[in-house]
């Protein structure tokens, strides 16, 4: 279910638009009297090569929909643009940049910009994003440089509105927390639930230098492709391991009694030892779990 890929050039397909080089974004974002603004988490990426190696993660072909949330100056935006994608999709917060996007690219019939934020609250998508998704079933894929204040909760509820494929860059902590094994420090509830929504795939590492202004720790480029284990129940499973990852440092019995849980009942049906605690159990055995409960609480 899990594995590290290396850079590997058969999908490294280079696009026929120059990316942005940091001059001519600096220029970009002084013409349009603005600059980084931290409070968005922008960063913008001023290697050429990664940007087109992150369009060409998203393995886009004709008929598909990219989706890119934190477009900034529109460097990625133009080699999605230059893709065999069918429409391009740009969620941009920032009003500034939104405006720069319009002028530049509003010309073209494929791009559509939906300004505001990705997130409508921490468990919702922007209900604009949300349709152009519910529209393009099996065909919506993200592709961007996700700023780094929304990731995590935004590439588990776009799995769960039904994206096909997600690319993108983000923090390598967060790229590990994605792919952890049980028992590992960054294991937890990110890990499971992406995990069981999802083929977990690290492309590689990128250094600070790659982005301008350059932060201060090392960034992946991910990419999930959708393998749904969870169906209609994947809410009341995130739920469920919310619950008992908020007293992980207990016992699994503990963990599941303080959540109201039959601890001793389905731990007991499910042949589980309930003295290890929560980060010790596999996301198909915390899955075993909350199918067994789900079952004994008459929701079937």
């Amino acid at each position: 279910m899990l594995r590290f890929v290396p850079f590997v050039p058969s999908w490294f397909n280079v696009f026929n638009r120059m990316a942005q080089t940091k001059k001519q974004i600096q220029s970009l974002l002084s013409g349009a009297s603005t600059s980084p603004r931290h409070r968005f988490g922008q960063n913008f990426m001023i290697d050429q090569n990664l940007v087109r190696l992150v369009a060409a993660a998203g393995e886009l072909g004709p008929g598909d929909v990219a989706i890119e949330v934190g477009p900034g100056t529109g460097t990625l935006t133009e080699q999605l643009l230059a893709s065999p994608a069918a429409r391009v999709v740009a969620v941009e917060i920032d009003r500034d940049l939104a405006a720069l996007l319009r002028e530049r690219l509003g010309h073209d019939a494929r791009f559509q910009l939906i300004e505001g934020d990705a997130l409508d609250g921490k468990h919702a998508i922007n209900a604009e994003l949300l349709e152009v998704v519910r529209a393009s079933p099996d065909r919506a894929k993200l592709v961007a440089n996700l700023p780094y204040n929304i990731a995590s909760p935004l590439v588990i509820e776009l799995l769960l509105a039904g994206v096909a494929t997600l690319a993108f860059t983000v923090q390598k902590e967060v790229a590990d927390r994605l792919r952890a094994g049980a028992g590992s420090d960054a294991y937890g509830p990110l890990s499971v639930v992406a995990q069981m929504l999802s083929r977990v795939e690290v492309l590689r590492t990128l250094p600070p230098q790659a982005f301008w202004p350059a932060p201060k720790i090392e960034s992946a480029l991910v990419r999930m492709t959708r393998e749904d284990r969870l169906g209609n129940r994947a809410a009341p499973f995130g739920n469920f391991i919310r619950k008992v990852f908020s007293a992980r440092r207990k016992t699994m019995r503990k963990a599941m009694t303080l959540a109201g849980l039959p601890a001793e009942q389905l731990l007991e049906r499910a042949g589980l030892d309930g003295q290890r605690r929560p980060e010790e159990f596999s996301p198909e055995q915390l899955w075993q779990l909350f199918e067994l409960g789900y079952a004994a609480s008459g929701s079937e």
